[in-house]
C-alpha cells in the first residue's frame, strides 16, 4: 500500500509520543541521568524533534557525527505535541497554502513551532517518495517542552549503533527487527491540516 507523501509515523502510546534528539554526551547524558535538561542546555535555540527513528539516524550518522554522538528518544506528552503542531507554521511558503508570502512571513515569526517535511530514509538512510515530519521548537514550545511536556529520557545511542551494524554487516532483516514500531499517527480535526504543502 502506498504512503501519504505526507504522514506522521511515529512510536506512541495512550497518552505519550517518542521522539527522537542527538546531543553531545555532555547533554545528552545528564538529561538521562536526571530526567530533565541540564542547565547547559540552550533554550534560546530552536530545537528539532523528529517522531522518525531512521530520519535522525540520517541526521546523526547512526550517533557519530560531532556534538551527536548521544541518541536520545524522548518521551513528551501526546497534548503537548499536539499543541506544537496546532500552533505551527510550515518553515517555507506554499503557494495555495498561505494567502501570500507576507502573511506566511508574519505567522512565521509569530508562531512558537515550525514543521519541515523531509524526504523519509531506509535503512541504508536513503530517501524514500514519502515524507518524514520534523517539528523545530523556539519561545514558548521550548519551555513547555522542557518543562511540561517531556515524561521521559532515553539513550538509544547503543540500538542506533547496533543497527548500523547490521546494516553494515548486510543484514537488513535483522536490522528492520530492531527497529522501533512507527505507526501513522492519528491526527484528526485537522490537526495537520494547515502543514500539508
Amino acid at each position: 500500500m502506498e504512503r501519504p507523501q505526507h504522514e506522521i509515523r511515529a512510536a506512541y502510546g495512550a497518552s505519550t509520543i517518542t521522539v527522537y534528539q542527538a546531543y553531545s554526551p555532555e547533554l545528552g547524558l545528564p538529561a538521562v541521568r536526571e530526567g530533565r535538561f541540564p542547565a547547559a542546555w540552550k533554550r534560546s535555540r530552536m530545537t528539532w524533534i523528529k517522531p522518525s527513528f531512521l530520519w535522525m539516524m540520517y541526521r546523526c550518522g547512526w550517533g557519530t557525527k560531532p556534538g551527536q554522538e548521544t541518541v536520545l528518544a524522548v518521551e513528551i506528552t501526546r497534548d503537548g505535541f499536539e499543541w506544537a503542531l496546532r500552533n505551527a507554521c510550515l518553515s517555507s511558503y506554499v503557494r495555495g497554502l498561505h494567502p501570500d508570502h507576507s502573511t506566511w512571513q508574519h505567522r512565521l515569526k509569530r508562531s512558537p513551532a515550525r514543521v519541515q517535511w523531509d524526504p523519509e530514509r531506509d535503512l541504508r538512510l536513503r530517501p524514500l517518495p514519502h515524507r518524514s515530519l520534523q517539528l523545530g521548537l523556539s519561545g514558548e514550545a521550548v519551555e513547555r517542552y522542557a518543562d511540561e511536556w517531556t515524561v521521559s529520557f532515553r539513550d538509544v545511542t547503543p540500538l542506533a549503533h547496533e543497527i548500523h551494524a547490521r546494516v553494515a554487516g548486510g543484514d537488513l532483516d535483522a536490522a528492520a527487527r530492531l527497529l522501533p514500531e512507527e505507526r501513522p499517527y492519528p491526527a484528526e480535526d485537522g490537526l495537520l491540516a494547515h502543514l500539508r504543502p
